[in-house]
């Protein structure tokens, strides 16, 4: 695992850090292919604006506190870590200082699935949250967006076995969203690690 050329993203109100080659190709597609047949992935219902419809991709969430995760009226139970994501984990809590307690998965099938405008500001990640995302697969973009300025903006493409640290005041002052694409494209894996307190 690498941490070789960090791109910091000059962004105000924002600490956010980018690791292309966070994995090598090899390990990075192992752990696509790992995830990708063993993660019992989900589909539910998500209400937005009070309207209910199908979250437009899969998803599973881990951890080792037995805490659940709740955002958009989803309550989510951890399953237990599995082998893989403790060495993952293991290498981002020593690289960031941080003893993460949990990873939200997400499988993008294709270009129909997305994440759409939201910040990770949930209660239980607490002040000043730590997010540590690992992509594997489809390169995708990553749109972010000021939340008092909305046309503050900036688009960053998270590649395959790549890495994306959010933390300081980013979760207050920025939203951030995996648009939908007409294009013919492959499957992404992203693995959100944070601590739910």
């Amino acid at each position: 695992m690498l941490f070789d050329f960090p791109l910091k993203l000059d962004l105000p109100e924002a600490d956010i850090t980018y690791y292309p080659k966070f994995l090598s190709k090899e390990q990075a597609d192992f752990y696509l292919k790992h995830f990708k047949g063993t993660i019992p992935w989900q589909q539910d219902a998500i209400t937005v604006f009070g309207k209910t419809y199908q979250q437009p991709r899969l998803t599973a969430l881990f951890g080792n506190n037995g805490k659940p995760y709740s955002y958009s009226n989803i309550a989510m139970q951890p399953h237990e870590f599995t082998k893989e994501l403790t060495e993952l984990k293991t290498v981002l809590d020593k690289k960031t200082d941080v003893q993460f307690t949990s990873c939200l998965l997400n499988l993008y099938r294709d270009g129909k699935d997305s994440n759409g405008w939201h910040a990770d500001d949930e209660k239980e990640l607490g002040i000043n949250p730590v997010i540590a995302s690992i992509s594997l697969g489809q390169e995708r973009f990553f749109h972010l967006r000021n939340k008092a300025d909305k046309k503050l903006k900036h688009k960053l493409l998270l590649e395959h076995g790549s890495l994306l640290v959010m933390q300081g005041p980013t979760q207050h002052c920025w939203q951030h969203q995996i648009p939908k694409t007409v294009k013919p494209i492959k499957e992404r894996i992203n693995l959100t690690f944070r601590v739910i307190l």
